[in-house]
Formats: C-alpha cells, sequence, structure tokens
C-alpha cells in the first residue's frame, strides 16, 4: 500500500473533478481528495492481450458500487466495451460515444463467445471495471 512505500503505488490529490476514476465506488474522485495510484492487471498473466495498467482507488473509505444491474452514472461517456472470450482474448470492441452504454453492451454479448466486456476510458484506455455474462 501507498502509506507503507510500495514503490508502486502514490498518494495522488485530484485536481480536476473527472480525471481521477475509483474502481471501487465507481465515482470520479473529486478535487482536493486524496487517491491512490497502481498498477492493475485486468487480464492475467500468459495471455496475448495481458498487460497491468494505472487505476485510481479513494485513499479514505469509499463504499463498494452495489448496483451491480446498473451501469454507474459516472461512467456512461468517453467508455470503450472490449469484449473477451473464456480465454482472454479481445474479439470485439466498441465505443460508447454519445449513445447509452447498455445497447453496445447487450450488442456485444448476443456473440455467445463473450465471456466477459471490460469497460475502459476512451482517451486512456485504463480499466475502469468488467461486466461478467450473467
Amino acid at each position: 500500500m501507498a502509506v507503507s512505500g510500495a514503490p508502486d503505488h502514490a498518494i495522488v490529490i485530484a485536481d480536476s473533478p473527472r480525471g481521477y476514476p475509483c474502481r471501487h465506488c465507481l465515482c470520479f474522485a473529486q478535487p482536493g481528495e486524496r487517491v491512490v495510484l497502481f498498477p492493475y492487471q485486468s487480464i492475467p498473466a500468459g495471455h496475448p492481450y495481458s498487460e497491468s495498467g494505472p487505476i485510481f482507488v479513494h485513499a479514505e473509505s469509499c463504499d463498494r458500487y452495489a448496483a451491480t444491474h446498473q451501469f454507474p452514472a459516472d461512467f456512461r461517456e468517453g467508455r470503450v466495451m472490449r469484449a473477451y472470450n473464456s480465454k482472454f482474448d479481445m474479439i470485439d470492441a466498441e465505443i460508447v460515444g454519445d449513445s447509452e452504454p447498455e445497447p453496445v453492451i447487450e450488442k456485444l454479448f448476443q456473440n455467445l463467445e463473450t465471456a466477459f466486456v471490460d469497460a475502459r476510458s476512451v482517451t486512456r484506455g485504463c480499466f475502469t471495471f468488467r461486466i461478467q455474462r450473467a
């Protein structure tokens, strides 16, 4: 953890209202709030799409996102949805622009090979959250 001096963790102070998405509560940290920046491996090692990328979580306690059947309000725009199969291969992707994310997700899951869809930042490419096939 950042406080204990882990070299790959850093405490950052949010300086913009939409630049520091917390991956725990699925809300943006607000200016002045402290967040922990650290690497997260969304696709495990040993696969062609394996990667580790930076994510943020609030440094102070926040409630875990609980509305698991609703798309998080803070992330309805500026996301790309990437569909993966059970072997962690990316099989499709679509940008959620001015459209609603739910139809994009439903379209990706129409492919029976889709095991999960990762929501990622369209500008930075950072992992935001994962949607599992029901």
